[in-house]
């Protein structure tokens, strides 16, 4: 085992500045990109899941809205993983684990890494269990590092996940329902709507608010309405909206999207993550249901209205899209959400 004293040699961030791999949903990271780098944050590497990046500081990383998870990346120009024990990179490593597990409280650590049961990721266990006191749990440890070969490049590099959960679980999130919008994805959703104070915003089938909370914490709107059929929904809503300090912004209605209680092109954004037929919904409903929804946005949108929805039912999509008049593609993107691919249109008036 490496002996650990004096100061880390080469620390994570001795010139104060240090890098971080910025973990993205498939297909969002031009979202993100934009918001780390209207941060002041350099942009090293692009990645089709993430961005590494430079930053002073790490707080501001924290507040990201787009990323999954933020890593502290800490290079090493070493053949294998067994060279992780050698005194000068164990030093390195060891002060990049301290500086993390500073920030917050951690319930001891784990590996993801190919191999992360043999014996060498044994003995780095034990070795950073000794040096730290923090307890090692391969299968529930909070302090996740990841250890991994350099993607196109030499040597391999150890991510240490900056909070104890990833950052797309959100605090305010206290009630779930199936089918439930990752809120990344949702915050997506919302800077694909390009967001201004005087929006007037609608969430059609709001189901538990996670697009209504996402807007609410993205900046002022003139008005924020979240619309449901189903009452147990907007229940779980309410319960989110609170929890995220947005109760008293945003109005939730009980309605079908056919009959909303709603004013006639009263609203400048409307959104809406269309059911999928599998925990919510069914295929036979979507085909009644779809045609539904592009002609709620024409009632209730105003002239300049733009449309952001999120859809799995590409083929009956782009079927209803073409048979309707209201409705144009002005861009449409695949995503990741939990091992489906649904893409992100963003509609324009024809």
């Amino acid at each position: 085992m490496p002996a650990v004293t004096g100061p880390a040699a080469n620390g994570p961030a001795a010139n104060g500045v240090a890098a971080f791999e910025i973990e993205v949903l498939e297909g969002l990271v031009p979202y993100a990109r934009r918001e780390v780098e209207a941060l002041g944050a350099t942009v090293m590497a692009e990645h089709d899941d993430g961005l590494t990046v430079r930053a002073v500081g790490t707080d501001a990383l924290l507040a990201l809205r787009l990323a999954s998870a933020v890593y502290l990346r800490l290079h090493f120009e070493v053949p294998r993983p067994k060279a992780l024990l050698g005194d000068r990179h164990f030093r390195r490593l060891l002060a990049g684990v301290r500086e993390v597990a500073g920030r917050g409280r951690f319930d001891g650590f784990r590996f993801a890494a190919a191999g992360a049961d043999s014996a060498v990721f044994r003995r780095l266990a034990r070795a950073l269990q000794e040096a730290t006191g923090l307890r090692f749990d391969a299968d529930g440890g909070e302090l996740l590092l990841r250890v991994r070969p350099v993607p196109e490049g030499s040597g391999w590099e150890v991510l240490v996940r900056l909070t104890p959960r990833p950052l797309s679980a959100r605090s305010w999130r206290v009630c779930n329902r199936a089918g439930g919008l990752n809120a990344t994805l949702a915050a997506a959703m919302v800077a694909a709507s390009r967001p201004r104070p005087g929006d007037r915003f609608l969430n059609l089938m709001c189901g538990s608010g996670t697009l209504l909370a996402e807007r609410f914490l993205a900046g002022a709107a003139t008005g924020l309405t979240g619309l449901d059929v189903d009452a147990d929904a907007l229940a779980c809503a309410r319960a989110n909206l609170e929890a995220a300090g947005a109760a008293g912004a945003c109005r939730l209605v009980h309605g079908d999207i056919r009959e909303a209680p709603l004013d006639r092109g009263a609203y400048d954004v409307i959104v809406a993550d269309l059911p999928w037929g599998d925990a919510v919904g069914s295929h036979a409903d979507n085909r009644s249901l779809h045609p539904a929804v592009l002609e709620a946005a024409d009632r209730l949108g105003g002239p300049e209205a733009r449309v952001v929805l999120l859809n799995h039912e590409l083929k009956l999509f782009r079927r209803v899209l073409a048979e309707q008049g209201w409705w144009r593609v002005a861009s449409e993107r695949r995503v990741a959400h939990g091992g489906h691919y649904p893409h992100l249109y963003v509609l324009r008036r024809r």
